[in-house]
């Protein structure tokens, strides 16, 4: 999308205006997310998430890439929003999604992951076929479109099939009934008539080992007198701040050093993709270097996400340290756009390469402190620990969008002659 609209608004900082508005709303987000773990469903907040992601692109879509209502300015407003509010939706959704994967054994949170980066590549490649088979960047544009709406509705079609397996449910509910077991009121003694209940599913929460009760059958049709034990009643009340905030302490004591890797991973990556990546030109292939460095990394980072399904216990400090390690790109893909007019790696090559680097490193250290968090906390806690790993991870972006401004102004310092003439001469006087 960003690289679409960089055609149509060229000469205007829209890729980073996208990118940095996208991380802004987002990170609010995936604090409110998080804030409303204990409150709402997961189901409504993954529900919303889709409707939020999903307006937005058919507004674009209909209203400003083929009917062309708005103005240059209206247009670079619209578009501004719309990006916000998809990055609202898309982070509640995706939040959400590494809570519920984080309830299911762990190898399913491994899964969405590569399910992102599989997305990525699909939407490269879309985006590489439709400029290659429509000249028309308009056609172009709206049938790569028509594509990202069609797989985002497919997604939330599957979502409402896979939540009524009985896989599904019987982890969700395994873990929330574990917590729920937890809220509890004062005991009651009391004694009941029972009627036998055979073969039936017993309750979660009951203990058959403390348990201590007398039973007298009085007729042969399964009905009888039973003592029972305290009953504890689970409290309806929703939990309050002091509660949450306790809960959240308990996670954050033992994932910290894997939210600050994931953090860390992504801070680097977002100083340089998509931001700086698309400001690197050669003359001889155009504004094609730019949709290759960006596909170079999506393949890559899915490989990256593939690879973090290999087996290996990693410790959180050891997953920092590596993540910390590739800090090393960032100068290496500066010295591809400067000094501006003649970068030091002025081959094509050389950010292909440092892509595809960053690519698998950012898949897979990106992967890996996600997958193991859930599993160091109780199964009634892995939700809200999907959901903190995620806040930390869109703090990552959010930061690394800020430096990418910075970043930004060694690109755009130089006119490059060799790819627009035309802009390069319109920006001289009319006396030149």
């Amino acid at each position: 999308m960003a690289e679409g609209f960089f055609g149509l608004l060229r000469g205007t900082s829209i890729v980073f205006d996208m990118s940095l508005t996208y991380i802004l709303v987002a990170l609010t987000a995936v604090v409110l997310n998080n804030a409303t773990v204990e409150l709402l469903t997961t189901h409504m907040r993954i529900t919303a998430g889709y409707i939020f992601a999903l307006g937005p692109l058919i507004f674009i879509g209909i209203c400003d890439v083929w009917l062309e209502l708005f103005t240059f300015k209206q247009s670079y407003a619209v578009n501004l929003f719309a990006v916000g509010v998809v990055a609202f939706g898309c982070t509640v959704q995706q939040s959400s999604f590494y809570g519920y994967t984080g309830m299911l054994p762990k190898r399913y949170t491994q899964g969405v992951m590569t399910g992102e980066s599989t997305a990525g590549v699909v939407i490269s490649l879309s985006r590489i076929f439709t400029k290659l088979l429509l000249p028309d960047e308009k056609g172009s544009t709206i049938i790569f479109f028509l594509i990202s709406i069609s797989l985002e509705f497919m997604c939330f079609i599957l979502h409402l099939l896979v939540r009524r397996t009985h896989f599904v449910q019987y982890y969700t509910n395994k873990a929330l009934v574990k917590n729920s077991c937890r809220n509890v009121s004062e005991p009651s003694f009391r004694y009941k008539v029972h009627h036998s209940t055979y073969g039936e599913d017993e309750n979660t929460c009951a203990s058959t080992e403390n348990s201590m009760e007398l039973q007298s059958d009085v007729t042969a049709r399964g009905t009888y007198i039973r003592f029972d034990v305290p009953e504890f009643k689970v409290k309806s009340s929703w939990p309050n701040f002091r509660d949450m905030m306790f809960h959240r302490y308990l996670v954050l004591r033992v994932i910290w050093a894997y939210m600050l890797s994931i953090s860390v991973t992504y801070f680097i990556t977002l100083c340089l993709f998509p931001g700086l990546e698309s400001e690197i030109r050669n003359c001889t292939m155009g504004e094609w270097l730019p949709i290759l460095i960006m596909a170079v990394f999506n393949l890559s980072d899915f490989v990256g996400k593939i690879l973090a399904a290999v087996p290996y216990e990693w410790r959180g400090i050891n997953l920092l340290i590596c993540s910390s390690m590739r800090v090393v790109f960032i100068p290496l893909f500066i010295m591809c756009v400067y000094p501006s007019g003649n970068p030091t790696f002025s081959h094509p090559a050389w950010p292909c390469i440092f892509s595809l680097l960053m690519g698998i490193t950012n898949g897979y250290f990106g992967s890996v402190p996600m997958i193991l968090a859930s599993g160091l906390v109780v199964p009634e806690q892995r939700e809200l620990a999907g959901n903190t790993m995620t806040v930390s991870y869109m703090t990552g972006l959010t930061l690394g969008s800020a430096v990418a401004y910075f970043a930004y102004s060694l690109a755009s310092t130089g006119h490059n002659t060799c790819l627009y003439p035309e802009i390069y001469n319109s920006s001289l006087p009319p006396q030149l």
